[in-house]
């Protein structure tokens, strides 16, 4: 019988991190049954005291933390290891060592990372501007994107759309229809946006679409969750990214950050030859 750890996941600020770190290492061990238990804000040695008497009522409990302050996090691994329970600091060691290659002292601050700077507040605008500007409304500005999506309905362009607004770009997203659905704009060659076109498998595709329709209790009709249809209006729309030589992201087997990350690479290329 597979044992099931039990995750402590302790943070002194949001717990994004320790979350995202905790996933990426869940995910290389395929057979790890576990059971993840968050505490954010963790702050102060009475907080640290309190998880920890919880911890002790559990079997198999695993520590991961994240906290920059390095005597509180001393007080965490010293208390666990009295009561013999694995303790793990994820990024102490990696400050401590950046710190002495860049020869400077880190701050030690917790949500070092959420400083309201410049960044901060062009991550919030992006946000809005991509929410405006999703399923192909507001184009009169569109402009004004650093990206623009195009692909058939169910490509995962909201999505995508909504993590690159979370990683600063202004994104825009346009349902590809047929070639006269897509704004008179974007056809120009000067344009110097960047506009990438997203496709997938139609089996993979139809699936989509049958899951959506259930979950709304709607009917699109036929030619929405129609092979045939599908596979044609997939291919009309590769014909069309390439007749305006937009470069093409297939999300068949990809995750929207797999996605992203294709496409910010794609962004980055065609500022780069500018």
């Amino acid at each position: 019988m597979t044992t099931t750890h039990q995750i402590y996941l302790i943070s002194d600020s949001t717990g994004e991190t320790i979350d995202r770190i905790f996933l990426a290492l869940k995910a290389q061990f395929k057979t790890f049954k576990c059971e993840d238990h968050q505490f954010s804000f963790t702050r102060t040695e009475n907080q640290i005291i309190q998880i920890l008497e919880l911890a002790q009522k559990k079997n198999n409990v695993i520590i991961l933390y994240t906290i920059v302050d390095s005597r509180l996090a001393k007080f965490l691994e010293d208390e666990a290891q009295k009561i013999k329970i694995p303790c793990f600091g994820v990024l102490i060691d990696l400050i401590s060592n950046f710190s002495k290659l860049i020869n400077e002292k880190a701050s030690h601050i917790p949500s070092g990372q959420h400083v309201l700077d410049d960044e901060y507040y062009n991550r919030i605008e992006a946000i809005q501007f991509t929410m405006n500007h999703d399923d192909g409304k507001s184009i009169n500005d569109i402009n004004k994107s650093d990206i623009i999506l195009l692909g058939a309905s169910r490509t995962s362009k909201t999505p995508t759309s909504i993590y690159l607004a979370n990683r600063g770009f202004k994104t825009s997203n346009i349902p590809l229809v047929n070639e006269n659905s897509i704004p008179k704009i974007l056809k120009e060659k000067s344009l110097t946006i960047c506009i990438v076109g997203l496709t997938t498998e139609p089996e993979r595709l139809i699936d989509v679409r049958r899951n959506r329709m259930k979950s709304l209790k709607e009917s699109h009709g036929t030619d929405y969750t129609n092979l045939e249809k599908i596979k044609r209006e997939i291919e009309n729309s590769k014909k069309t990214f390439k007749k305006y030589n937009w470069p093409i992201v297939d999300v068949t087997r990809k995750s929207v950050e797999e996605t992203a990350a294709s496409i910010i690479k794609i962004y980055e290329i065609k500022k780069g030859n500018e």
